[in-house]
């Protein structure tokens, strides 16, 4: 058994209105890379949120008198940010000398609501998380799929922290075409013992294996997984969220 990541080198900086699915689709054919049913594309947020116009403008916002106070607890830290990310939250989960672990979206727990200012081309721009990340992950299946005839899998991966943990990971937020969680409970170790708890996060581990190859100085935000097998049935990137009454972190 063996699964196989191909970095989809070529593709070219992402600007608002770009069609990203034809995009996509044109490195795969001059890359010699052709999809089959069965595959999975990672495709990071970033060219997601840029193909959809989720660019804010830091000359453009007026900070708040807490987004001042967030900025004055931090260290370097500018306030204009700071007021995105609270435009952007639902709930602080925690704040603590400018660091901000928020709920946004459909229920994500991240640091800044996921707000994001590195490589999006201009120091005046950040960017924001796809309003919909598995409505992006259904448009690039379809749209691949008719290109390639062809049945494939979409995550849409962002780069997180995790709790008791150092260092960044990629998730997945958005997914279509496959089930991002396989569940072992009711199946039984070699010691015959059965289980009761074991639910493994499928698609977080493809965005992080993906992760590897789309490092910040790559220019790679696209992999394709072949060799994979996925879990019976279908799902999306909102199956990953845990439920508030079972989040011992809040």
């Amino acid at each position: 058994m063996s699964i196989e990541l191909t970095a989809i080198p070529g593709l070219p900086l992402i600007a608002p209105g770009d069609d990203l699915a034809e995009i996509i689709a044109g490195a795969l054919r001059d890359n010699q890379i052709e999809p089959a049913s069965g595959d999975v594309l990672v495709v990071c947020q970033k060219i997601v949120s840029k193909a959809e116009g989720r660019v804010a403008r830091l000359s453009e916002v007026e900070p708040s008198p807490l987004a001042l106070q967030v900025a004055a607890d931090a260290e370097n830290k500018d306030a204009r940010v700071a007021e995105l990310v609270l435009r952007n939250t639902n709930t602080i989960v925690r704040m603590k000398q400018g660091h901000l672990i928020v709920e946004t979206g459909p229920g994500w727990i991240c640091a800044n609501a996921g707000i994001d200012a590195s490589n999006t081309g201009d120091p005046d721009q950040v960017l924001l998380l796809p309003e919909d990340p598995d409505a992006s992950a259904a448009a690039l299946a379809s749209a691949l799929g008719r290109a390639f005839e062809c049945d494939i899998g979409v995550v849409i991966s962002d780069t997180w922290g995790r709790p008791w943990r150092v260092g960044l990971v990629d998730f997945a937020i958005g997914v279509h075409g496959i089930n991002p969680l396989r569940d072992l409970r009711g199946e039984h170790d070699m010691d015959g013992r059965e289980l009761h708890h074991t639910v493994h996060a499928d698609a977080d581990a493809l965005a992080a294996a993906a992760g590897l190859l789309m490092t910040k100085g790559s220019a790679t935000p696209a992999v394709l997984v072949r060799g994979y097998s996925a879990p019976a049935g279908q799902g999306s990137g909102r199956d990953l969220i845990r439920e508030a009454e079972t989040d011992l972190f809040r």
